[in-house]
C-alpha cells in the first residue's frame, strides 16, 4: 500500500476563465444598441447633425490638427508640435502688446456691459403698455439687424475726418476744435469708438430672449414676494425675476460671449484697413486673419483659433455656473 503523500489525487483541470469584457466594449454595445432602437429619432435629427459636424466638429477638428503643423495652404503641413503656442507666448510681440490686451478690455467692457444693458432695456420696456411696447422693442432691436449697414453709414460719417463729419461739424460749430480730428485713425480714440459702437449694436437676439423671458415670469411670485417683505422693484428683480428667468439669462449670456469675441470685424468696417494704426483696434480675430489671409501662415492662424475656442469655452462655462441648473453644469 502507497504512503499517503504519494497517493495520487485525481483532480479536474478548472475551466479556462472567460476573459472579462473591458467596460469601454460594454459601453459602445450599449450605445449601438440604443441608436438601433431609437433609430427613427436619429433620422429626423440626422440633417441638424449632419450641418453640426460639417460646420463645428470637423472645422474645429481641423483647426486643432493644424495648430501643431506649419502650413501655409500649398506645400503638405509639417508637423511642429507646441511651437505655435510658444511663439504665440514668447515671440509675437504684437499679440502679447496690443491683441491680447485689446480684446480682453474690449470682452470686459463689451460683454458684461451689453449684457447688462440688454437686461435694464428689456425690463423696462417690460413695464410698458402694450399698446406701445413692441415699437420699443423694434426701436433698439432694429440696429442689430442693420449693423454693417449702419456701421458703414452712420457710425462712419460721425466720425469722419473731415468737416462734414457729424461729430467735427458739431464740435467746430460749438468752438470745442479749431480743425477736423481724425478719430477713427487717432490710436487713442478708436478702441473707444469701436467700444461704443458695439454696445449700439448689442441689442440682438440675447435681448430679445430676456424680453421673452420677462413676459414668462408668474405674476403671482410677485404678490408672495410683497408678502414676504420684498419692498421694492429692485428688491423683485434680484430675487424673484432673475431667478425665474435663468434659462434666458443663460442664452443671452452665451450670446453675448459669441457676440463679443466676434466683433473684431467692427475696426475693419469703421476704419477700411485690415491692420488699424499702431494697433489700436487689433483684436484676436484681426490676428487671425491677418496670419491667416495676408501671411498665408495657416498653422499659426488655427494656433491663434485655439486659443480663442479656449477663452470661449471658460467663458461659457462661466455662465453656466452663474445661470445653469446643476444638470447643466
Amino acid at each position: 500500500m502507497e504512503p499517503a503523500h504519494l497517493t495520487k489525487v485525481a483532480t479536474t483541470p478548472p475551466a479556462a476563465a472567460k476573459p472579462a469584457t473591458p467596460a469601454i466594449l460594454r459601453r459602445i454595445r450599449q450605445f449601438l444598441r440604443e441608436c438601433w432602437r431609437d433609430r427613427l429619432s436619429y433620422l429626423f435629427l440626422a440633417p441638424f447633425l449632419l450641418c453640426f459636424a460639417c460646420f463645428i466638429i470637423i472645422p474645429v477638428f481641423m483647426a486643432a490638427l493644424l495648430s501643431v503643423t506649419s502650413f501655409n495652404g500649398i506645400a503638405f503641413p509639417r508637423f511642429i508640435g507646441v511651437s505655435n503656442f510658444i511663439y504665440m507666448l514668447t515671440q509675437d510681440i504684437v499679440f502679447m502688446k496690443y491683441t491680447l490686451p485689446n480684446t480682453l478690455k474690449f470682452a470686459i467692457i463689451v460683454g458684461p456691459g451689453g449684457y447688462a444693458l440688454s437686461f435694464v432695456f428689456a425690463w423696462l420696456i417690460h413695464q410698458l403698455p402694450r399698446s406701445i411696447r413692441d415699437y420699443f422693442t423694434l426701436a433698439l432691436y432694429a440696429p442689430s439687424m442693420v449693423g454693417g449697414v449702419a456701421l458703414s453709414v452712420v457710425w462712419a460719417a460721425t466720425f469722419s475726418g473731415d468737416r462734414v463729419g457729424y461729430l467735427n461739424n458739431v464740435l467746430i460749430r460749438l468752438g470745442i476744435i479749431d480743425a477736423p480730428h481724425l478719430w477713427l485713425q487717432d490710436p487713442k480714440y478708436l478702441m473707444n469708438i469701436m467700444i461704443l459702437v458695439t454696445l449700439w449694436t448689442s441689442m440682438g437676439v440675447g435681448f430679445l430672449a430676456m424680453l421673452g423671458g420677462l413676459q414668462t415670469v408668474n405674476t403671482e411670485l410677485y404678490e408672495a414676494g410683497r408678502l414676504d417683505g420684498i419692498k421694492n422693484s429692485l428688491q423683485e428683480v434680484y430675487y424673484i425675476t432673475i431667478p425665474s428667468m435663468k434659462p434666458q439669462m443663460l442664452f443671452s449670456a452665451v450670446m453675448a460671449i459669441v457676440g463679443t469675441l466676434k466683433a473684431g470685424a467692427i475696426s475693419t468696417q469703421l476704419t477700411g484697413l485690415t491692420i488699424t494704426p499702431n494697433y489700436a483696434g487689433h483684436l484676436i480675430t484681426n490676428h487671425i486673419d491677418d496670419y491667416a489671409y495676408l501671411r498665408y501662415e495657416w498653422g499659426y492662424a488655427s494656433a491663434l483659433s485655439v486659443v480663442l475656442l479656449i477663452m470661449s469655452y471658460a467663458l461659457m462655462k462661466t455662465s453656466y455656473k452663474l445661470f445653469g441648473s446643476k444638470g447643466e453644469q
